[in-house]
């Protein structure tokens, strides 16, 4: 299995590198990362200058750009040959219900999905994870199990799998479960601060509120219950059953 991996946490991220590792002792791994952290990216390319990449010592590709400019230009311009499933983590913090939305470790798996690959995003918990090496012994056993498998059966057109890690050792796992994105309410405020100049500055809180959803059958309630949570995401943004009734609603609109 040729395996395209990144993150949006920079290409000497601990994750990334206990990633590849794992990886490396049953596939051809490629990493392509950016330089730096770009947590909070999303989907967003870079459009307006040029990206360069370089060659580390440990031979991961850095890249001066976001985690979705790395995926795309990694299948379209540095790969001699067609990696088999992009992989994007580990991410340290998890990536649950509506905030996958600003995620580059989610959006550098989409880009993968939205090129023809299959692809995986996966995260753990908490900002200083211990137990990296869970995650990815997760990660492996997917793998293995897709690669018994068509993978179509469990990647289908259209989708990627949001993986989320409790950060507890291997043995101590409760199992994995599939699960549906929980639904943020009310986010916390912006921080209002200033400058050492008296300038006021904001810093941004893209976090839940104290009231959400997370109740069974949820991401978020899978890992309070330390159990591994499988989320599929739909790349397809359409709502196709909203199709029918607009196509009436529209009819009644004027337009001459």
């Amino acid at each position: 299995m040729r395996i395209l991996l990144s993150n949006d946490d920079g290409y000497l991220a601990p994750g990334l590198i206990c990633l590849a590792e794992e990886l490396s002792s049953f596939s051809d791994v490629t990493v392509v990362a950016p330089d730096r952290n770009r947590s909070g990216a999303s989907n967003s390319l870079t459009l307006n200058q040029p990206i360069r990449a370089n060659r580390a010592v440990n031979g991961f590709i850095y890249v001066d750009g976001t985690p979705t400019d790395c995926i795309h230009l990694a299948i379209t311009a540095l790969m001699e040959e067609k990696a088999d499933i992009v992989i994007s983590g580990i991410n340290p913090g998890l990536n649950l219900g509506d905030l996958l939305l600003y995620s580059g470790t989610v959006a550098a798996a989409m880009e993968g999905r939205s090129l023809g690959l299959p692809a995986i995003a996966v995260s753990i918990e908490g900002k200083e994870p211990t137990h990296y090496q869970t995650a990815a012994r997760v990660v492996c056993s997917i793998l293995l199990r897709i690669m018994e498998d068509n993978v179509t059966a469990v990647l289908p057109a259209n989708t990627i799998l949001n993986i989320n890690v409790p950060d507890v050792a291997y043995d101590d796992l409760q199992g994995f479960e599939i699960t549906r994105l929980s639904h943020e309410h009310k986010a916390e405020g912006a921080i209002t601060d200033t400058d050492p100049w008296g300038r006021t500055i904001y810093w941004v809180r893209p976090v839940a509120g104290p009231d959400h959803d997370a109740g069974p059958g949820t991401d978020f309630f899978a890992i309070a219950h330390k159990k591994v949570s499988i989320t599929p995401i739909q790349v397809e943004l359409t709502s196709q059953s909203a199709l029918e009734p607009l196509s009436a609603w529209a009819k009644g609109v004027k337009w001459k």
